[in-house]
């Protein structure tokens, strides 16, 4: 005989003695219950066809209920589940945020990474022909240390970028002085020469500030996408507290205890619920709001003045510009090196030669708009960072929200409309305690849910700091500062402006060819001219590489 039986004939059996003769009782009916329970997927083994005495119930109340020991365990569990299931669900939208805008975001910026190195290396290879080829490697050496930066690599970027000028210099040095030989140590004398002389231009300078502020900005808000993608994740795996449990039990499935399957909770009861068992993910909205309105910030950046497109585009051209300012000024140049690093030796099989063949003098346009190769994203960084900023925006103030969410869920209360016609937790009745306020402090007297606010929880503690070291690295960010390399020049940390602009020089006044330049640049025009007249000159000094290779063969 099941164990609900002997629970049921004992009360009544008590109950039918006290009762006057001839007095008509009937116990209620679980039938509803019966179905209700059974469309959850649970046995119908345990329930009772009707209403037995409640004293064994733990969290509903102990008047004549449908509902056993086994019942009230098992509906416990349910609960668990379906506010776990609830907390996920409500909170996809954050979540699916970031784990998609930050595949975007990460694919264009490793394609335009890609699409710039062969964009450099076609343009060298049909402007310099053998001599790129043959110093390819300080090309291809800088990209990698960009894609190391890029992707979290310990990579000094002023350093790297120093490096690199300094190395294309000793290249071109020996290029342009072939009649004599250079040993390591003279080479290197040389290198220091590079900011001293300036033999670049001053595009240096000036790219340094661009492709700096640029990859930082672009590397720090993919790794804000990254930290909100697992804090979103991380939070929205409940583990509701004994307490939670007990307040979710009654909320959702005392109803049932009760013969009444289908009412509802009051709304205003199940925010106190709510609010009760998410106090701690509440708790993180301050720092979370704070880090989304960084987001923003250097979102901004990255559509204005730290735009990485804008930067790494034309990034081929800019090289090339600075190239041909070392030819231009070769012999001044050559002339203070011989002066501070000494007379070098003649070259054995060049000790004739008197002056440099002219190379490194033609001139090539960037891609036009139309021409530009597509990204993976399949869409500019403007359009991808006005994207990301609307769902930035819609992601504010979302773990405080959750309650609401959950609660104006018609699957879950009965919302406003039938505040009479509701559960409130004892019985069918319009719910009076009034809402608590948002947060763990706030639920000391929260009447639904057994909240200790004198222990935080501590992996959310844990989350809001993460949020918050990486609130400040976007603040740097924005800034033009990298926190992992903060350089103590004022070249690039914006010192007094905050804009990362140095020497009041800013994108508008180095003139980067974007999506949206004009077809005829005055510029690109005078480009195309000196690449007219000085084109006879490579084919020139082509010839004379060609001669000066087949007397070495000889000897």
């Amino acid at each position: 005989m099941p164990s609900w039986i002997g629970a049921v004939i004992l009360p009544l059996s008590g109950l039918l003695l006290s009762l006057p003769a001839g007095a008509d009782v009937k116990a209620r009916s679980c039938g509803e219950v019966r179905q209700a329970y059974g469309a959850k997927g649970f046995s119908l083994a345990d329930i009772p066809y009707q209403e037995i005495a409640g004293e064994h119930l733990r969290i509903c109340p102990q008047e004549y209920t449908c509902c056993t020991t086994e019942m009230e365990d098992k509906l416990s569990q349910q609960s668990k589940l379906e506010f776990e299931n609830l907390v996920e669900e409500t909170s996809h939208f954050v979540r699916t945020t970031f784990v998609s805008r930050h595949k975007k975001f990460d694919e264009f910026f490793r394609e335009l990474l890609e699409n710039a190195e062969k964009s450099l290396n076609d343009m060298f290879v049909r402007t310099y022909g053998m001599l790129y080829m043959q110093n390819s490697e300080v090309f291809q050496d800088l990209f990698t240390e960009l894609k190391r930066y890029y992707t979290g690599g310990n990579v000094n970027l002023e350093e790297m970028l120093n490096d690199f000028w300094a190395r294309l210099l000793e290249r071109m040095f020996q290029l342009i002085n072939p009649q004599y030989h250079f040993s390591e140590d003279y080479l290197e004398c040389v290198s220091k020469y590079t900011d001293q002389l300036k033999p670049f231009g001053d595009v240096p300078r000036k790219l340094k500030i661009q492709v700096t502020r640029a990859f930082i900005a672009a590397r720090t808000f993919v790794q804000g996408l990254t930290v909100g993608r697992e804090v979103a994740n991380r939070v929205s795996k409940v583990s509701p507290t004994p307490g939670c449990i007990r307040a979710l039990m009654k909320m959702l499935y005392c109803p049932y205890c009760r013969g009444l399957p289908t009412v509802r909770p009051c709304t205003n009861y199940c925010l106190n619920v709510m609010k009760g068992c998410l106090a701690n993910q509440a708790d993180l909205d301050t720092e979370w709001n704070l880090f989304i309105d960084a987001m923003l910030l250097v979102a901004e950046r990255l559509e204005g003045p730290f735009n990485i497109e804008s930067v790494m585009d034309p990034i081929d051209v800019k090289i090339s510009e600075a190239i041909m300012n070392m030819q231009e000024n070769s012999i001044q140049v050559s002339a203070k090196v011989f002066q501070g690093c000494g007379q070098p030796k003649p070259a054995p099989a060049l000790r004739a030669a008197r002056s440099a063949p002219e190379n490194f003098n033609t001139r090539f346009r960037p891609y036009n708009p139309e021409e530009r190769p597509t990204t993976a994203a399949g869409t500019s960084l403007d359009r991808l960072v006005t994207d990301i900023k609307e769902k930035l925006k819609l992601s504010k103030k979302v773990w405080s929200a959750l309650p609401y969410a959950i609660c104006k869920d018609d699957r879950v209360t009965a919302g406003t409309p039938n505040e009479e016609e509701c559960w409130n937790g004892h019985s069918k009745a319009r719910y009076l305690p009034e809402i608590m306020n948002d947060g763990l402090t706030n639920q000391i007297n929260n009447p639904e849910v057994d909240v200790d606010i004198t222990r935080p929880d501590t992996f959310i503690r844990q989350q809001i700091m993460a949020l918050r070291v990486m609130t400040n690295k976007l603040k740097n960010a924005y800034n033009g500062n990298d926190v992992n390399f903060q350089d103590t020049s004022d070249e690039s940390s914006g010192s007094g402006s905050g804009s990362g602009c140095m020497d009041d020089v800013c994108p508008t006044e180095f003139e980067f060819v974007t999506t949206e330049a004009p077809a005829a640049d005055p510029d690109r025009r005078e480009e195309d001219s000196s690449a007219a007249q000085l084109g006879h000159s490579l084919l020139s000094w082509s010839l004379a590489c060609v001669v000066l290779a087949l007397q070495r063969l000889c000897r």
